[in-house]
């Protein structure tokens, strides 16, 4: 019976031991809670050991909600940081967004943290816009917009885009890559369709009015604040001081080579009608040829059929006879063989 008795206090004494252990292990982050008026029970803190989320980490976001008048119960902390997300960088942002007047509640912004957005970072920018340089001068590249209006110059462009996260549209929302490469499109594309490159070098907030009009941020999770044009200058004309002159030198240059070659085609166009013409009259020529070959073979024929007599033989032979003469006294002939 004794030993019975020595045995249960044994146990008891463990029991006592490891319950005062346990409450000196939590009793300083239970007593910061405590004080800090976000109360967490010993057992709670218990189960977040159990199940391996650091106690002192929920009770530090917890406190830190408490205390911005945000009231979050310590479950869904554990559940996000078990889903594998930062807790302290949700807590952070819907502080932030709480002061800021920004609607934003746990529920989104551990969805959007666990997406792999900073969503501190994108409340930030809600607040405070980014300024984003269209191209980006990181991706490599000339870090110019290369584009070519009507008239067929080419214009170097720069831009400085102004985005606000879209807290709504932040989720499944595109990037800021998207938003540059629509950007950079819309500046192309508005330039393309100006009639002169004067007119874009005059009016350069026309172009950024007409891209910003065109609601390139649909789709994406920023909404672009303005659009303005940094730098714009002619290919090719960064060390000339009078670019018009430059222009129109080259210009004419270009319209002498193209009158030039128009020249230079009518002149083959006349050579080929001339040597055209002259195989129309060598055709013309064999054809008569022709035709005198057939004379001596209707002259047998009209002779066989005696509708021809001798005396008129003779005298068509002087009339050629006087016909070649002639020809030979003028100098046809000659000027015949020249052709």
């Amino acid at each position: 019976m004794g030993g019975l008795i020595v045995i249960l206090m044994a146990l008891a004494g463990i029991l006592i031991i490891s319950f005062v252990g346990i409450f000196f292990y939590f009793l300083g982050v239970w007593i910061r809670a405590l004080t800090s008026g976000a109360r967490v029970s010993i057992a709670s803190l218990i189960g977040m050991k159990l199940r391996h989320v650091p106690p002192s980490l929920i009770v530090d976001a917890r406190i830190r909600l408490v205390k911005s008048g945000l009231g979050l119960e310590t479950d869904p902390l554990e559940a996000h940081y078990l889903a594998g997300g930062d807790v302290i960088n949700v807590v952070n942002a819907l502080i932030a967004a709480n002061k800021a007047n920004i609607a934003l509640d746990f529920q989104t912004a551990s969805a959007i943290d666990l997406a792999g957005r900073d969503v501190f970072e994108a409340v930030t920018m809600s607040v405070n816009p980014k300024v984003i340089d269209c191209p980006d001068p990181t991706k490599g590249g000339t870090g110019w917009l290369d584009a070519v209006a009507k008239d067929g110059i080419r214009l170097l462009v720069k831009a400085r885009v102004t985005v606000r996260a879209n807290i709504e549209r932040l989720i499944g929302g595109a990037k800021e890559e998207t938003v540059i490469a629509r950007v950079g499109q819309g500046i192309v594309s508005a330039i393309g369709s100006s009639p002169s490159y004067k007119d874009v070098l005059e009016n350069p907030d026309q172009i950024s009015k007409k891209v910003l009009d065109s609601g390139l941020d649909s789709q994406t999770g920023f909404e672009i604040v303005s659009i303005d044009i940094a730098d714009i200058s002619v290919t090719g004309a960064a060390d000339v001081a009078n670019v018009g002159a430059m222009l129109e030198t080259e210009r004419a240059e270009a319209d002498k080579k193209m009158r030039q070659a128009e020249a230079e085609g009518r002149r083959a166009m006349a050579v080929a009608l001339e040597q055209e013409m002259r195989a129309r009259v060598q055709e013309m020529r064999a054809k008569v040829v022709e035709a005198e070959a057939e004379v001596p073979r209707a002259m047998a024929q009209a002779f066989r059929e005696g509708n021809l007599g001798i005396m008129d033989y003779y005298k068509m032979q002087n009339i050629q006879s006087d016909t070649s003469m002639r020809k030979s006294i003028s100098g046809e002939n000659k000027e015949e063989k020249k052709i």
